[in-house]
């Protein structure tokens, strides 16, 4: 790649083709040619004319650029491919790609047969420690990728990710500078780089440009062609005040999911606090976005407004280079790699590929070569001649060496015995390491609930656990959800519950309600295997026969006036944007489906006794419904606040234990003797509030249930379809 002439970084984006040819100049580079081709339509909404839109972008690109003598370097999402980075164990340098190949194995959810890999070696100058980043991308998708390059006769020699190659592209040019979150907003989805020193954190969530055009699509009644107009001329429009407003609501989300992002990694990476946000990407050309993350993250948000490389000399192409600058920076990296110039050099370039360059960068020696095998092959043939004949004559060594291979084959047979044995021990060995893979997955789950729950918005008076302040707020105004019970079932197989309708999932989990209080009443069995997740019986059959996870049931109730809307607006649609996201390190974990299975007003719940009387719960006097206690699972975001899970006071008459009972000498050691507990039960009112003391019963009690599924492989984004549900 070095001793190219000049390369193109090319991305081909949602809504068009980018393209950057930099050329060598002094001891840097010169962007010497650009190139932005938008397609008719955008490429996620063109259904199957989505491969002929890509293809005819290329071709008119290769018909007005020349490629003789250059190379090309080519993007890839980063929602179809795979990024994640893991601390190596001290190790000796020659062994370390061995350990990284092991760490691909346990971290990539396909068999590596069915993936294009590469890794990148992070380290910091004064420390031992050693941090890799694996990335990976399925072969399928990958060959159909770069076929669409390669069949216009571009030279491709890099493949990266497009995040990546955004982070490749701000470290040469010097933006990097302490911990710096790269924000790249795309048509379809944002890409978040953050960098510390020499490590490197990536997240891609599913909001981008074409989210802000669908918000003006349902507000102003337009086609998608007409919104995305006004949207780029949004900051002369005399309605800017009203598109402003309409795209709110995508802001909020945006900034809600970075948030979300920076909370993750500070609790990763608790010494690193972020000092600055670049952002880049077509979508920052709107009025006010910049200037909004600012404020709402409380972080300094720079707009890149030039790249490192000297621009294009031509004025009319540097007219069009400079406005079309935000959404090119990752054609920028990906030249700038070509030109083997960058920190990250991984590279998912077909292993197949990669030979035919070698061989082709050789060829000019093979005719030097077979000239030089012409002369001396008249003297070699006389050599190997006599070489025959001195072997025919040694017969005796021959019998010698037939002895030895004999020996070879019988310890090697022997080897194979002795490899096989210890095979349960070690079956056990890793099953218990495989513990290790879960044990913060419940952990997290409930994080995730909680996050769900405060999702809600609470008003800044809820959060302070002062009772006057809490109703300052009209309750029905109160933005507040509680969890009053949360169960749940695993399942070895989820297959039936994820491909059930709405009404089909209701219908299946929707006996909550009943004695028992947990999923598992209604048409839905749960499957159990009987190993933990993560573990087999060494037996080498598969453990489930489909997706395993859990039914998660939780119980709830809410002051606010919009009741099941308010819950399904806010706590569901939070819980469904729990995707794989498998950009989050060590998550085995997503949720596919989040429903309401029931919702009615706490005046009506069955069972309640008068006030003074104990709770009867939902459903029935056996219900298992507690009345919410202060500091419950609300605004404080703390579990609990009643008596622990599973604590039953004695009850009168029962049969006490008696600690100076036994047939040993401690036995006989006085002591006093243990308090009688009569009744330790408190009498509660059921419809009252016990920390503010309001009247709960206008509160909606609300039932919702959702399907936790371990170790999915990441979903397949599907061509033409909106890469949000593809992500779900």
């Amino acid at each position: 790649m070095a001793n190219a002439r000049f390369a193109w970084g090319i991305d081909v984006g949602n809504r068009a083709l980018k393209a950057v040819k930099l050329v060598p100049d002094g001891s840097g580079f010169r962007i010497d040619d650009f190139e932005v081709i938008e397609h008719e339509t955008v490429l996620s909404s063109a259904g199957d004319n989505r491969e002929s839109l890509i293809q005819t972008a290329l071709a008119n690109f290769v018909q007005r650029h020349p490629q003789k003598g250059g190379i090309a370097a080519i993007g890839v999402s980063g929602q179809q491919s795979f990024a994640r980075f893991i601390k190596l164990p001290p190790v000796e340098e020659k062994k370390i790609p061995e350990i990284v190949k092991f760490e691909a194995i346990q971290q990539i959810p396909f068999p590596l047969d069915d993936v294009e890999w590469s890794y990148q070696l992070f380290r910091e100058p004064e420390s031992p420690d050693v941090e890799v980043g694996i990335f990976a991308m399925r072969k399928e998708l990958i060959a159909r990728h770069i076929a669409y390059f390669t069949d216009v006769d571009l030279n491709v020699q890099v493949v990266q990710m497009n995040p990546l190659a955004v982070y490749n592209a701000m470290y040469h040019d010097g933006q990097i500078d302490g911990t710096t979150m790269i924000v790249d907003l795309g048509a379809e989805n944002a890409d978040l780089i953050i960098a510390d020193g020499e490590r490197v954190w990536l997240r891609s969530i599913p909001i981008g440009g074409n989210n802000f055009t669908e918000a003006l699509v349902k507000a102003f009644k337009l086609n998608f062609v007409k919104a995305e107009e006004l949207k780029r001329n949004a900051a002369t429009s005399k309605y800017a005040r009203q598109i402003m407003q309409a795209m709110k609501p995508v802001f909020a989300d945006l900034v809600g999911e970075i948030q979300r992002s920076i909370g993750f990694y500070a609790s990763v990476n608790r010494e690193s606090r972020i000092s600055k946000v670049l952002a880049i990407g077509g979508t920052f050309r709107l009025p006010s976005l910049q200037k909004y993350l600012s404020q709402n993250l409380q972080l300094d948000v720079q707009k890149i407004d030039r790249l490192g490389a000297s621009p294009p000399a031509d004025p009319k192409l540097a007219t069009t280079y400079s406005e079309n600058l935000l959404s090119s920076v990752g054609a920028y990296g990906l030249a700038l790699q070509a030109m083997s110039d960058t920190k990250i050099t991984s590279s998912l370039l077909p292993a197949a590929i990669k030979r035919e360059k070698v061989w082709r960068d050789k060829t000019k020696w093979f005719a030097a070569a077979a000239v030089l095998f012409a002369l001396g092959t008249g003297v070699k043939m006389g050599v190997t001649k006599l070489e025959e004949l001195k072997l025919a004559s040694a017969s005796q060594l021959q019998g010698q060496i037939g002895i030895i291979q004999s020996a070879a084959q019988a310890k090697d047979t022997e080897w194979s015995q002795i490899e096989s044995e210890g095979g349960p021990d070690r079956s056990l060995i890793q099953n218990i390491k495989s513990l290790e893979k879960y044990r913060h997955t419940w952990n997290d789950i409930l994080t995730d609930v909680h996050a769900a729950v405060m999702s809600a918005g609470p008003q800044a008076p809820l959060l302070t656990g002062d009772v006057e302040q809490i109703k300052s707020i009209p309750r029905a105004e109160r933005s507040q959800i509680f969890v009053e019970k949360l169960s749940s079932v695993y399942s070895a197989d989820l297959t039936g519950l994820l491909a059930a309708g709405d009404a089909e999932f209701k219908a299946q989990v929707g006996g909550v309600t009943g004695a028992a209080g947990t999923v598992g009443r209604g048409a839905f069995q749960p499957t159990r295997s009987g190993m933990p997740p993560g573990m087999d019986d060494g037996s080498g059959a598969a453990a489930v026969a489909g997706p395993r996870g859990y039914i998660v049931t939780m119980q709830l109730r809410t002051p606010n006036k919009g009741g099941f809307s308010f819950v399904d607006n806010t706590l569901i649609k939070s819980l469904l944007a729990i995707n794989l996201a498998a950009a989050l390190p060590d998550r085995h974990y997503y949720i596919p489906k989040a429903q309401i299975i029931t919702s009615s007003r706490v005046a009506n719940r069955q069972g309640a006794q008068a006030a003074g009387g104990q709770p009867g719960g939902f459903g029935g006097a056996a219900g298992g419904f507690r009345p919410p206690q202060p500091g419950g699972f609300g605004p404080e975001g703390n579990f609990g606040g009643g008596l622990p899970r599973g604590f039953r006071p004695p009850q009168p008459g029962a049969q006490n234990f008696d600690p100076n009972a036994g047939g040993n000498a401690a036995a006989n050691v006085q002591r006093p003797p243990l308090p009688q507990v009569t009744n330790v039960v408190a009498q509660v009112d059921p419809f009252v509030d016990p920390l503010t003391g309001e009247d709960i019963r206008p509160d909606t009690d609300v039932t919702v249930a959702f399907v936790v599924v371990l170790d999915p492989a990441p979903p397949t984004p599907v061509e033409g379809a909106d890469q949000t549900a593809a992500a779900q």
